[in-house]
């Protein structure tokens, strides 16, 4: 089932290169990249250059669960590629991730996320994505 993936598009109310510095800034990814159900912020370690790696360690009020990945394609503004990996996915899970200019203060961000295990994993994935979103779009407002 390794070739099944997801892509969630999504609106958010604030310049590009503000949305795209947030998904390479520790501190901002603390806050966004987190499960739905969480309030704790993540710990994040990051070195974001393409060959570099990155550490989410997102926090449950009964578990830790690490995500980890490589940096495949860093385009100032324009596009973010990395490896995911976590316990819900593939070792060769990527994820890619677009951002547009659509107006004046918003930006159009395309994520897709290929190669899971199962529908399962997808759906997960689908769900954690998603309220990292709006959380994105909450942390930028």
């Amino acid at each position: 089932m390794s070739e099944l993936e997801l892509t969630i598009n999504r609106t958010i109310s604030a310049p590009r290169e503000k949305v795209f510095n947030a998904w390479i800034s520790p501190a901002a990814m603390a806050k966004f990249m987190r499960p739905p159900e969480c309030t704790n912020d993540s710990r994040v370690k990051n070195d974001p250059v393409k060959g570099g790696r990155f550490e989410i360690i997102m926090v449950t009020s009964e578990r830790e669960i690490p995500h980890y990945g490589t940096y495949l394609e860093i385009n100032p503004h324009s596009r973010l590629s990395f490896t995911w990996g976590s316990p819900h996915s593939l070792d060769d899970s990527v994820v890619t991730i677009d951002f547009v200019e659509s107006g004046p203060d918003k930006t159009d961000v395309t994520l897709r996320h290929v190669k899971f295990r199962n529908e399962d994993s997808r759906n997960g994935h689908n769900r954690g994505w998603t309220a990292i979103f709006e959380r994105l779009d909450d942390v930028l407002a």
